[in-house]
Order: structure tokens, then C-alpha cells, then sequence
């Protein structure tokens, strides 16, 4: 299909409200707002796409869903239902990498006796499944995810195999901050010490020490804390022995920790004294290290050797960067080409843990995820005029940010807590994929609109999809279909809304400006325009020599025909100077006839859908 647009390359002083008519001014204002729209950051192509999956929750065919349900009540995804079905639906859609999320071996209530595992104590575990960052071994994989739980380490490396054999990289979670109060490791390789066996139980903190300490006092379970929403078992009974009591998790310096704190973990220490309260800083790093450093190097060696690919690790920055800096490096000798994330949520830290903690990506979630989500929901006050500022205020290392609107920590699209509506993750993918030459992450689920619907367990009904309980999710189910994988349950509607990812996806990997284009925002020269919604629409040039993409986002429920201006002087930068282009919609592979007609000052007048987006290309 053609169509024929209008692209008008406006004078500046048309776009600007009290804009001097004289040459010299006009001039000065083009240079300023150009200088204010354009990144200057050296361009590297990081475009890679992350399809996140609970691995419990993904492959779980049973409907059941019972309130706080065991694990024979409501099932549970296995490795091996990771079939190459699975896979190649996964790599359909356009993912170059898989996050397993929640493989490493973490506390449970399921009973596991009888295949030489522990018993965990209820009182310290939130829900039946359990938090997959309570880390029970480092060196074990979960044993709900095996058919054959003596062999689930074997089941693990086969399903990266298969991963691999289908043409897709494997993520795992690495959790440095915390492991579960009951840490043992009964897979740990020869000669590999358990975290805190050899440490000082006297010493609140000693530099050596993998935990902090309060010395004298026992471990309190939380006051008022029900496990298992109140169900009796063996475990539960309000005591957990703990002598001296550990710090918490989340850093709660007290014997008694609360509901709120991450109770059902304890600190790691990388030789930082917070229990000082100034947090000094106890270590070499051109000497010996301390010992926690060198065990958690020894777990990443451990399955960077078993052909994982990269790492997501959570709460990096509760870390010390300069632990980053000393490790990053020496897992790269083993793999170059591994890739480190890192969650951070701290702005003025960005820099630090790309450039001196060698991270290659960070969450970009305060950013443009925190502007686009405020946009879905339409907020008052709400603009995507801001992402302008978000992204400028990450011009230098934009490219090293991962970009989401989805994962097992934030709600869902579909939930009525979010935008309620599936689709307005289209407009919102469409900018998150193509703003920077930096990666992009979905959650599954969410390209066939799961909206997390009930109360589960211990999560709740929060418009989050469980990652405490056993659980099955019902929307995504439709797409497994009995561990076919080809969405024969969905409705016309979700396979509509799959596809579109899948288009929008692909095409954002498969553009050599997107990949590794400059951006120049649009948004700046059309503030004043009446005939573009600057709240509501989002646009931007990505360019190469080769390439150049408009990019044109419409967060209104309704078909909208934008006047959006690009002025001449932008053409100049870009190097278009035909006066008809044609063009095609990278998403859509709509053919459309451009007409750049200087004479007109009106604007590009271009037809978008209700929550749709176009990639041009010309």
C-alpha cells in the first residue's frame, strides 16, 4: 500500500513565539534548539532483545490457581517445557536472548527431603514458591524446575544447550546483595567454601566476614508475620534459630526485622562497614580482597563455564562499584562477549557503574520507563515533552541503557493498577526500542495483553504476576496451548497484539539507524505547534549515512493526522535533499511518497492510528 505525506522543512522563526525576524537571531535560535534536540554520544549498536521469563510460571499449563496452593494444587513450569517449540515462538517474535529468571536454587516450602535437600522453615520464606532472591545455593538450580530433581543441574545445562541450538543467548539472575537466612550449598564444586563458615561470630563486622553480625542477640521472626497465609506446617511456628541474628537484606541493622524489611534474607558484606553508619569502605583492591569478593567470583566462573551468557544483577548498587570493576573483568576472560546488567535505580550513579563498574547495561526504569508509564496512564501533568529531558540527561552512556515496560517487578500494561489496556504498549514499546541503539526487554505475557487478574499467595492482587507462588497465568497459557506454543487458544485480538510486537521488534533490530543511528528529538521544534499534541505524541530521527528513520508515537485513544515540522535545517544535518523521498514503514511495510515541499510552513501532515507508531524509513 502507498500513501502520500506532506513533510514540510519549516523556517525556525515559525516555530518559535516571539522569534526575532532577524537572519542572525533565527540563526542563533537553530544552532541552540538543534544543539538542545541532538545526542552527541559515540553510537555502538547494543541492540539486543531480552524476553524475560518467570521460569516456574512460564511453562505451568494447570488452570487451577488456588489462593496460597501447593505446588501439586496449582502446578508448576518445568526446564523441559522449554521445548524448541517454545524457543523458536520466543526467537519469533524477535528476542536474541533469553533471562531465565528465578533458575538458581532459592528457598521453598516444597518438601525435598528425600532428594537429599534441606527443609525450609516456613517462617522465613515468603510464599509456597518462594522469592527467587532468597539464594539457598549458588551453585544449584531450583528443584520445582526439574522432572528429575537428582538431575536438575543436567536438566538446566541441557535447556541452555536447546536455548543455544535455537539460536538464542541465556540470562541468569546473579544476587550479590543477599542470600536466604538457611544458605547452604550441597552442590558447591571441591574446595569451594560455604559463605560465612569461616566467619568471626563475635565481630558485628569484620572485613572478612561474608555477613554482618548483631552480636548477643538471636534472630526475631517479624511480629505479626503469617507464612503461608496462615496454613499450618511442619516449619511454621513463629521461631527460626538464628544465634547471633544477621543483618537483613535490605540492610535493617536489628535482630527483630519487620513485615517491610526483606526479613527472609540476610546482607552479604563486601568489606563495607554499615553498621559504622558512614559506610567506610574496608578493602584493597590492588591487595587482597575480601573473601566475599573472591566466593562470588568463583559461583560467576562456575556458570559462566556452563555457557551462560550473561548476567542480570539485582540491586547492584547496594554493592560496591569498585567490586564490579574487579570482577567484570575477570569473568570477560573467560567469555568476551558475556554481558553484564545491572538493576540501579539511582540516577546520579548511572555513570559510575557503566564506566567504573564496567557494567554494559543498566535498568533505565526512573527515566524513560517512569515518563512513558506516567503518559499510559494519564496523569495529570503528564507529558512526553519530559522524555526530551530524560534522555538528555543520559546523553553520553544512553546506549547502555536497557529499556522495558514490563518485568516480574513492575505491573502489568493490561492490570487495571496500570493502563489497563494491552495496546498502549505499542506506542510505548516503539519508543522504548528505538530511542537509543541500546537493548530492550519484554516480560512474557505481556505481548498477549496478561493483565494479572487475582490474589495469588503471598503477592496479592497488585496487577504484578506472582513470583512468591505457584501459579499459572491464564492470557499467556492461551499462547502455550499444551506446550505447543502457537497461541491456538488466543483471541483475534491478542494474536493482533502479538504480532505487533513481533513487527515492532523486528524491525527495530533490523534497522541499521535504530541499531546505530544519532537521534535528533523532534519534540523541541514542534512546542509550539496547535497541530501537534507534544503531551500525547512522540517523535524522532534516528540516522546513519546509509539510513534514516522517522519515528512517530501516538499515545491517544484515536486516530490522530499530526502536523509534526522538521525543519530544513534538519534535512541539511540529515543529508536529505531530494524534494520527494519515497519511504516505507519499517513496523507496517507500508510504502508511503514523500513530498518535502519547502514552500509550505504548515507541517508534515501524517496519519497515525490509535496507540500506533511508525519507524519511516528513507
Amino acid at each position: 500500500m502507498i500513501k502520500k505525506i506532506t513533510i514540510v522543512g519549516a523556517l525556525l522563526s515559525m516555530l518559535i513565539a516571539g522569534c526575532s525576524t532577524s537572519h542572525d537571531k533565527e540563526e542563533k535560535k537553530v544552532k541552540k534548539l538543534l544543539a538542545e534536540s541532538q545526542s552527541t554520544e559515540k553510537i555502538e549498536d547494543h541492540k539486543i532483545i531480552i524476553y524475560q521469563m518467570m521460569t516456574r510460571l512460564f511453562g505451568n499449563t494447570n488452570t487451577t490457581n488456588k489462593q496460597w496452593g501447593t505446588l501439586a494444587d496449582n502446578g508448576v513450569g518445568k526446564f523441559n517445557d522449554i521445548n524448541d517449540a517454545a524457543l523458536q515462538g520466543i526467537k519469533d517474535l524477535g528476542a536474541t536472548h533469553v533471562w531465565y529468571t528465578g533458575v538458581i536454587e532459592h528457598a521453598v516450602i516444597t518438601d525435598y527431603r528425600k532428594n537429599g535437600i534441606p527443609l525450609d522453615d516456613a517462617d522465613v520464606v515468603k510464599g509456597r514458591a518462594g522469592s527467587p532472591y532468597a539464594i539457598k545455593d549458588y551453585y544449584d538450580v531450583n528443584p520445582d524446575l526439574a522432572v528429575n530433581v537428582d538431575k536438575r543441574v543436567e536438566e538446566f545445562e541441557t535447556l541452555i544447550k536447546r536455548s543455544h541450538d535455537n539460536g538464542l543467548k541465556v540470562i541468569i539472575d546473579f544476587v550479590p546483595n543477599h542470600v536466604a537466612r538457611k544458605y547452604h550449598s550441597d552442590k558447591k564444586p571441591e574446595g569451594i567454601e560455604d559463605f560465612g563458615a569461616s566467619d568471626n561470630l563475635k565481630e558485628g563486622f569484620d572485613a572478612n566476614n561474608n555477613f554482618y553480625y548483631i552480636p548477643g542477640k538471636p534472630f526475631e521472626v517479624p511480629e505479626g508475620y503469617k507464612p503461608l497465609g496462615g496454613d499450618k506446617f511442619t516449619t511454621s511456628d513463629g521461631k527460626f534459630k538464628e544465634i547471633p541474628a544477621k543483618v537483613s537484606g535490605n540492610g535493617a541493622v536489628t535482630f527483630a526485622p519487620t513485615v517491610n524489611d526483606w526479613f527472609e534474607t540476610v546482607r552479604l558484606n563486601y568489606g563495607v562497614n554499615h553498621l559504622s553508619g558512614n559506610g567506610e569502605k574496608v578493602f584493597d583492591i590492588n591487595g587482597e580482597v575480601p573473601s566475599t569478593w573472591k566466593k562470588t567470583l568463583e559461583v560467576l566462573t562456575y556458570w559462566t563455564k556452563k555457557g551462560v551468557d550473561g548476567f542480570r544483577c539485582d540491586m547492584a548498587e547496594m554493592v560496591p562499584v569498585e567490586y564490579w570493576n574487579w570482577m567484570i573483568p575477570q569473568i570477560k576472560k573467560i567469555n568476551p562477549k558475556i554481558r553484564f546488567i545491572a538493576e540501579v535505580y539511582n540516577p546520579t550513579e548511572y555513570k559510575n557503574y557503566i564506566f567504573n563498574g564496567k557494567f554494559d547495561y543498566l535498568y533505565d526504569k526512573v527515566g524513560v520507563y517512569d515518563s512513558l508509564r506516567a503518559v499510559m496512564e494519564d496523569r495529570p501533568g503528564s507529558s512526553l515533552s519530559h522524555l526530551t529531558k530524560v534522555w538528555k540527561d543520559m546523553d553520553g552512556f544512553n546506549n547502555h541503557m536497557l529499556r522495558f515496560l514490563e518485568n516480574h517487578d513492575e505491573q502489568r500494561i493490561a492490570s487495571k493498577e496500570f493502563a489497563g489496556d494491552p495496546v498502549l504498549g505499542i506506542p510505548g514499546m516503539a519508543v522504548s526500542a528505538a530511542l537509543g541503539s541500546g537493548p530492550v526487554m519484554i516480560y512474557f505475557g505481556q505481548e498477549v495483553g496478561e493483565p494479572a487478574i487475582g490474589e495469588s499467595g503471598f503477592s496479592g492482587d497488585d496487577g504484578r504476576s506472582t513470583i512468591f507462588d505457584y501459579w499459572g497465568i491464564p492470557e499467556h497459557q492461551k499462547w502455550v496451548n499444551d506446550h505447543k506454543y502457537d497461541g491456538g487458544l488466543l483471541s483475534e485480538s491478542q494474536k493482533t497484539l502479538r504480532n505487533d510486537y513481533k513487527k515492532l521488534l523486528k524491525a527495530a533490530k533490523g534497522s541499521e539507524a535504530i541499531r546505530k543511528g544519532h537521534l535528533i528529538d523532534l519534540q523541541q521544534f514542534n512546542r509550539t505547534n496547535s497541530q501537534y499534541n507534544v503531551d500525547k505524541t512522540y517523535s524522532f530521527i534516528r540516522y546513519t549515512n546509509n539510513d534514516k528513520v522517522l519515528v512517530i508515537a501516538n499515545f491517544e485513544n484515536k486516530d490522530i493526522t499530526s502536523e509534526v515540522i522538521i525543519p530544513n535545517e534538519v534535512m541539511t544535518l540529515i543529508g536529505i535533499k531530494e524534494k520527494k523521498i519515497t519511504a516505507k514503514d519499517l513496523i507496517t511495510g507500508y510504502t508511503y511518497d514523500l513530498d518535502f515541499n519547502t514552500a509550505n510552513e504548515s507541517g508534515l501532515s501524517i496519519p497515525v492510528q490509535k496507540y500506533g507508531a511508525l519507524y519511516l524509513s528513507f
